[in-house]
C-alpha cells in the first residue's frame, strides 16, 4: 500500500478511465497524487513549459499576477525582502513586487537555477503554479518555510481540488502531464500544523497566504 506524502497515512487508488492514469487518494489530508510512474525529468518538463507563450508585456499576463498580489498583499503586513520561487522563465512577478516597494530575489530549477541564496531569509514567499509540479511537496513545503524570517508569509496559487473523486475525473488540471500532485486547503493545514505555521486565508478556489509561526489565541 502507498502512504500519503503528506501525513503518512493510507490512501486509495483509482483510475482515471479516459487516461489510465492511476491516482491515489489520501482522505485524511485530501492529498491526491498520480502514480510516480507519471513523474517527469526536468527535460520533459521544460519542453511542456517551452510551449507555454509567456510574454512580460503582454497586458492579460500583467493582470493574471496582479490578481494574485491583489488577494495577497493585503494580507502580508509590510515584507521588505521577497522571493519568486519556481518564478518560470519569467522574472514578471519579482517586478511587480518590486513595483510595490519590495525586493524581490527569483529562483527556478529549470530556467534559473543559479540564483537561490542559501542563507538569505525573507518576509514573502510567493509561489505561482509551482506545488502541482512537485515531486516531494512535503520537503520543498518544509525549505521554504526555513527560507521565512519568524511571522513571514508564504503566498501560494495552485488549483484546489473539490475532494470529490467523481468530479476529478472531469477536472482539466490533472490533464497536463507535468501536473502531478493536487492539494485543497485541509492538506496545507496538514502541512501548517507540521511546520510550526498557520493558515492566515484561502479563497477556496486556488490561492492561500501562510504564515510562520502560531498565532496567538
Amino acid at each position: 500500500m502507498i502512504t500519503c506524502h503528506i501525513c503518512s497515512q493510507s490512501t486509495v487508488k483509482f483510475v482515471d478511465e479516459k487516461t489510465q492514469i492511476t491516482y491515489y487518494h489520501c482522505s485524511a489530508c485530501e492529498y491526491i497524487f498520480k502514480s510516480p510512474l507519471c513523474y517527469q525529468d526536468f527535460d520533459a518538463q521544460k519542453e511542456r513549459y517551452n510551449l507555454h507563450e509567456n510574454n512580460d508585456e503582454d497586458i492579460h499576463y500583467q493582470a493574471y499576477f496582479q490578481h494574485f498580489l491583489d488577494f495577497t498583499l493585503p494580507l502580508v503586513g509590510r515584507p521588505r525582502h521577497a522571493l519568486d520561487f519556481g518564478c518560470g522563465c519569467t522574472s514578471l512577478l519579482a517586478t511587480l513586487l518590486e513595483e510595490q516597494g519590495i525586493s524581490c530575489d527569483y529562483y527556478d530549477p529549470i530556467y534559473h537555477p543559479d540564483t537561490l541564496k542559501s542563507d538569505a531569509k525573507y518576509d514573502l514567499i510567493v509561489s505561482t503554479e509551482v506545488f502541482e509540479h512537485l515531486h516531494q511537496p512535503k520537503e520543498v513545503f518544509s525549505d521554504v518555510v526555513a527560507r521565512l524570517n519568524e511571522g513571514g508569509y508564504l503566498a501560494i496559487q495552485t488549483q484546489f481540488h473539490t475532494n470529490d473523486l467523481t468530479q476529478f475525473k472531469t477536472w482539466y488540471y490533472h490533464r497536463d502531464t507535468t501536473h502531478i500532485v493536487f492539494f485543497t486547503p485541509k492538506t496545507f493545514e496538514v502541512l501548517c500544523y507540521q511546520h510550526g505555521c498557520c493558515i492566515i486565508r484561502h479563497n477556496a478556489k486556488n490561492m492561500i497566504v501562510i504564515q510562520k509561526g502560531k498565532i496567538d489565541a
